[in-house]
């Protein structure tokens, strides 16, 4: 999972699927999806990421938002204008390299009406700019005091020289993602994890790279921006740390704002 400027990291939680039609086996009715995990069903869960056969809702059908121009210069950087003009993300993070990302991430944005785009953009950038301080920190604060090592993960083993702690816009951490990330975006994420920090395109790779992954299509389903946050982290829901979560409301309340789009419902975890 990731890691939260405010120190609270946790272990990226399994998926929770409802009662199985039939078990491992994929000979599903007409009507019915066939999970990644080879169960039969309906919904996001059988029919969203990952569905094998039937009905499959993903690849998502895209619409003709224009992000670019939805995340338009002025956007972006009254977000960088809010931090310190001595931040270390300042120059760092850009509108260009995030543009020249966005590039292999057609779906980003582009699902649902126009105003739904409008409100995955919102929701994306709010996101970011809780765990950046405004796009300033590029690292995660006091990040190296922890390792952030699951020694049980055998696939994604960490190098005991190497730290996995915060960084980027949505502050990648834990030697599983950053395995995965690099693995899905051709960088040695175990082994040189610090490049997260150095390249700005593979920082804002590693970004939407965990949002298509994490959060897209929980958000394109119609859940609202709580779903995002229990997705980007979910220790704070339930109660967890109300202030961070109202926080996040509040970005993202003032980003739909400014993009000229309702919030929409369940805003909260």
């Amino acid at each position: 999972m990731k890691i939260t400027l405010l120190f609270a990291g946790i272990f990226l939680a399994g998926m929770l699927l409802p009662d199985p039609v039939t078990s491992q086996n994929c000979n599903c009715a007409r009507n019915l999806c066939c999970s990644q995990y080879g169960y039969c069903g309906t919904g996001a869960d059988y029919c969203g990421k990952g569905c094998r056969s039937g009905p499959c809702s993903l690849p998502a059908p895209i619409n003709n938002a224009d992000v670019s121009r939805i995340v338009t210069w002025g956007f972006f950087n009254r977000i960088v204008a809010k931090s310190a003009s001595n931040c270390p993300g300042r120059g760092f993070y850009t509108r260009d390299a995030f543009l020249k990302v966005l590039r292999d991430y057609q779906q980003f944005g582009r699902s649902g009406s126009i105003d739904d785009s409008k409100r995955e953009i919102a929701a994306f950038f709010a996101h970011v700019t809780l765990e950046t301080g405004h796009f300033c920190y590029i690292e995660e604060i006091n990040g190296r005091s922890s390792k952030y090592c699951d020694d049980t993960n055998t696939k994604y083993p960490c190098n005991p020289r190497k730290s996995y702690h915060g960084r980027g816009p949505i502050q990648i951490s834990w030697n599983y993602n950053y395995g995965a990330a690099g693995e899905s975006l051709g960088f040695d994420g175990l082994n040189n994890p610090e490049i997260v920090a150095r390249d700005p395109v593979v920082s804002f790779k590693t970004a939407l790279w965990y949002w298509m992954e994490n959060v897209h299509w929980d958000f394109a389903s119609g859940n609202g921006f709580g779903a995002t946050i229990r997705a980007i982290n979910a220790v704070e829901c339930d109660g967890g740390n109300p202030n961070t979560v109202n926080s996040r409301v509040s970005y993202y309340t003032d980003y739909c704002k400014q993009l000229g789009v309702g919030t929409g419902n369940n805003l909260r975890c």
